[in-house]
């Protein structure tokens, strides 16, 4: 089950200033269904189904994608998170 995150909409709000953002990046990996990156996607972050299956669809498509953009501290958790989910994901600074 994931943990509920209530104030990270209104962090990644304020945190979306030009000095920002880091991302978390998910991975195609060989291993986890289509559907199972979608579930954990709606479960962990509260995505729609539509944007949870979009941003399956770029994992599995483009091999990978950016599911989270805010605070570094924030970003390495939400990898440690999808990593406990069996996903492979890292963190980046985003492109300015």
């Amino acid at each position: 089950m994931g943990m509920a995150l209530p104030d990270l909409d209104e962090e990644l709000r304020l945190s979306a200033a030009p000095d920002v953002p880091w991302q978390t990046v998910v991975w195609n990996d060989p291993v986890n269904l289509m559907s199972y990156v979608v579930h954990v996607f709606r479960v962990y972050f509260g995505f729609s189904r539509e944007r949870a299956n979009e941003l399956m669809l770029a994992v599995h498509n483009d091999g990978h994608a950016v599911v989270a953009e805010g605070p570094r501290e924030a970003m390495e958790a939400h990898a440690r998170a999808m990593h406990g989910y069996g996903l492979w994901a890292t963190v980046r600074r985003a492109a300015s």
